[in-house]
């Protein structure tokens, strides 16, 4: 028995200094904070139970050993760590713990302070000067890394005021606040260069930099949560006032620091701190608590890594670390096809996760992520759980496969360039855009079938009684009678909608199919390209497409795409066999007094809506596009125009105000 435990403490102190190496000095967890945390905890009972079996590294354990490729700074005062707890009964025990060592039963006054996650150092001030920047490293040594912090901005170079002491050594944390982190990670995708994992690794990449430009070129920042050395000069007795004389001399100081002396406040304090979480500026994973006496302090010392003074009541954990068992590709209802991820359940968070969305191809290449890896698992703020790392990848790990076909209808996927996500193009026969293809179809600017809302829509669905837009055709009175809140004279009036919309206009019916990018003005521009012809738009190549006027290549292979899928030509078919049907010979536009001229509107128009202008200009001939290009002949500009005003302006394009508009429109004089 007493061989196991020898040899369990000492793999256990092994794989955490494995653990520690990986997190401190390579900046590449492999862990999650939670599972070392829990390792840690283990090996501290072992010790506790077993103490003939420890040896002073073990119990000395606090950082990483300095990396030969800085200098090595010793700390004259070495830089301990925090003992944890992880509940409210835990925080009670350790005040009670600290009242009887004190032999009083008086409430002790708190210094609370958020704990901020990020990197450890020293700074050494002399005469008030900035002389020397350490990082914590094993606690006794730590890596010199004053020029890097040089670099940093809210970090005084001198300080400022009276009464500075002629040696001060501050401590604090040097982090990179959550919307730089978000900034230089959104910069870095763009240029095609890695990402950081969470702000804590990219403040620890940040400063450990061998060459300092790099560093400045990372938004750091520094918080003080502490004093070491203090010599010529004398500070307050109290930790709070110290932390504020600090401040006064210039140095940074998070806002949440707070003093706390009652029980109940302790709890408070910890609770509105984790209520705040997700509004900070910077991340914290728990709450320190810090006997505000510094004589109070002295006497309770200090065990073999940490102050007895002090804890740092831990949240809950956010991340964790979890299998990843496989991936499941599922269909949204605008055929946007998004990787899920299958996990061994995993409890983060405050709730079991079992499945995390993947988002797209992307980011499965961004993680390169594996079935079968050791990934780590993120659940802030109630927020859809997401995989941020995949920590350890086994040798049977299986590559990820994207799909070519949609797992809901067997129809091809399609990726256009400059996008990210991957769609299925079969929107009218995919029984998962099944619903949201019908109510576009039925829709007012579409086929407008009255009385056809979206919860009839949705009860037809349900009721399996239409699959594609071309079964509303086939319904009966008798069919739908069954259904909730469906009387006869409802039912007959439907029934009567459905063959009234049979007679029609080419434009409308092209935009009622939901072609993606396919609005109003592109569907008008598309039925005079082919007069009316259905098949000769489907047999239409990407050249000939991309003359027609508010076709773009993206558009154009939309449409390429939609009409290449076999189910989408059957239920085409199928409409056309029910009965639809419009002029063959499209009103001629020739004659009229703005036949063929392109149009933009943009901006607010006062006298009439931009939906108004935009029917009178089609009626006399116009097409109105929504983009500006070179083929457009007017801009007409209203109040507040952006963007589009700025590229006519490049381009050269006509620009007309609402008056010269109105005036185009015959509704006004010159």
């Amino acid at each position: 028995m007493s061989l196991s435990v020898k040899r369990k403490i000492s793999q256990l102190y092994a794989v955490l200094q494995a653990y520690n190496h990986a997190y401190h000095a390579l900046d590449k967890p492999i862990v999650s904070d939670a599972e070392y945390d829990r390792q840690f905890s283990l090996l501290q009972s072992l010790i506790a139970e077993y103490p003939d079996y420890s040896s002073d590294d073990i119990n000395k354990m606090v950082g990483y050993k300095a990396l030969t490729t800085f200098s090595k700074v010793s700390h004259e005062i070495p830089m301990l760590s925090l003992s944890n707890v992880f509940s409210e009964d835990d925080l009670i025990a350790f005040v009670n713990r600290l009242q009887q060592r004190l032999e009083t039963d008086k409430p002790l006054v708190f210094c609370v302070e958020p704990k901020l996650d990020g990197l450890a150092v020293s700074l050494l001030y002399e005469r008030g000067k900035l002389v020397r920047a350490a990082t914590r490293g094993d606690g006794v040594v730590g890596e010199d890394v004053t020029h890097n912090i040089m670099t940093i901005q809210n970090i005084p170079k001198k300080l400022l005021g009276d009464n500075i002491p002629e040696r001060l050594e501050v401590r604090g944390e040097v982090v990179m606040l959550i919307a730089d982190f978000h900034a230089f990670n959104n910069a870095a995708r763009l240029k095609g260069e890695r990402e950081f994992v969470n702000p804590r690794n990219a403040a620890a990449g940040s400063l450990r930099q061998l060459d300092a430009a790099l560093t400045a070129k990372r938004p750091l920042a520094f918080y003080s949560y502490g004093i070491g050395l203090i010599e010529g000069g004398k500070l307050a007795d109290s930790h709070f006032q110290r932390l504020q004389q600090l401040k006064n001399w210039g140095l940074p100081l998070t806002d949440e620091v707070s003093l706390q002396e009652e029980t109940t406040d302790y709890i408070t304090a910890y609770q509105g701190l984790l209520a705040g979480r997700s509004q900070l500026k910077y991340e914290i994973d728990g709450v320190v608590y810090k006997v505000d006496d510094i004589q109070l302090q002295e006497q309770l010392g200090f065990i073999a890594r940490a102050p007895r003074w002090a804890i740092a009541y831990k949240f809950p954990a956010q991340e964790e670390q979890t299998i990843l068992l496989d991936v499941e590709f599922q269909v949204g209802r605008t055929g946007a096809i998004t990787p899920v991820a299958i996990l061994e359940p995993v409890f983060v968070g405050g709730v079991t996760v079992s499945r995390a969305s993947l988002h797209n191809g992307d980011e499965i290449e961004r993680l390169q992520l594996k079935i079968g890896d050791t990934v780590l698992i993120k659940r802030a703020a109630d927020v859809i759980p997401q995989i941020t790392q995949s920590l350890q990848s086994p040798s049977n790990a299986q590559s990820i496969i994207f799909p070519q076909q949609c797992p809901a209808c067997d129809s091809d996927i399609k990726r256009v360039e400059g996008e990210v996500v991957s769609r299925c193009v079969s929107g009218l026969y995919c029984p998962a855009q099944r619903k949201e293809a019908i109510k576009y179809f039925a829709s007012r600017k579409a086929m407008n079938i009255e009385g056809l809302g979206d919860k009839l829509v949705e009860q037809l669905v349900d009721a399996a009684l239409i699959k594609t837009p071309a079964d509303l055709f086939n319904l009966t009175t008798e069919m739908i009678l069954p259904l909730e809140r469906m009387g006869e004279k409802k039912a007959a009036n439907l029934i009567t909608a459905i063959e009234n919309c049979k007679h029609t206009h080419c434009a409308k019916f092209l935009l009622a199919l939901g072609i993606r990018e396919v609005g109003e003005a592109t569907a008008k521009n598309l039925a005079e390209h082919c007069a009316g012809d259905l098949a000769t738009l489907q047999n239409t190549t990407a050249e000939e497409l991309l003359l027609i006027a508010d076709v773009g290549e993206v558009v154009a292979q939309h449409i390429l795409y939609f009409f290449r899928q076999a189910h989408n030509r059957d239920v085409i078919e199928a409409l056309l066999a029910a009965g639809i049907y419009w002029d063959t010979v499209e009103e001629k536009t020739d004659d009229l007094a703005l036949a063929g001229k392109i149009f933009v509107l943009t901006g607010t128009l006062q006298a009439m809506s931009r939906n108004d202008a935009k029917q009178a200009l089609q009626t006399l001939g116009a097409k109105v596009s929504g983009s500006v290009s070179s083929k457009t002949d007017y801009v007409v500009a209203g109040e507040a125009a952006g963007s589009k005003l700025k590229k006519a302006e490049v381009l050269g394009v006509t620009i007309v105000n609402e008056m010269e508009l109105a005036y185009m429109l015959g509704l006004s004089e010159k």
